[in-house]
């Protein structure tokens, strides 16, 4: 009895694998391309429903999508056509080494503290 009943959805699973592939070849190739095409109409038509949602409870988002889609495709088409020119657009500005000078200010590079304070290990307190 166990035996039966673990077998049973392998069974129910290649059952239906055949029924499928015998509707399949039974019905003609055109039939199953209108099938298909009704379902992607379907999924494009609900798809769009759901989409004009969106665009009317959020503006500012499908414009912001929009104007970044454009900024891709932009992109996109530059990058395009810079590989298939072969070049790239820019300017190129030469700088002359200089030799390092003599520093302005002080001559040892230490920096003067301000406002200082000498400590003189002094405490005073309040009681």
């Amino acid at each position: 009895m166990n035996t039966t009943l673990s077998a049973l959805p392998e069974r129910a699973l290649q059952l239906a694998t055949q029924v499928g592939a015998g509707i399949k070849d039974a019905v003609p190739d055109k039939a199953i391309k209108w099938v298909e095409t009704g379902a992607a109409l379907g999924a494009l038509k609900s798809g769009s429903r759901i989409a004009i949602k969106v665009v009317r409870r959020n503006p500012a988002i499908a414009v912001a999508a929009a104007a970044g889609a454009g900024l891709l495709w932009y992109a996109a088409r530059r990058r395009a056509k810079q590989a298939q020119d072969g070049t790239i657009d820019g300017t190129a500005t030469r700088i002359e080494a200089k030799r390092a000078g003599k520093r302005t200010g002080r001559s040892n590079g230490t920096r003067a503290a301000a406002g200082t304070r000498r400590n003189t290990g002094k405490r005073t307190t309040s009681e």
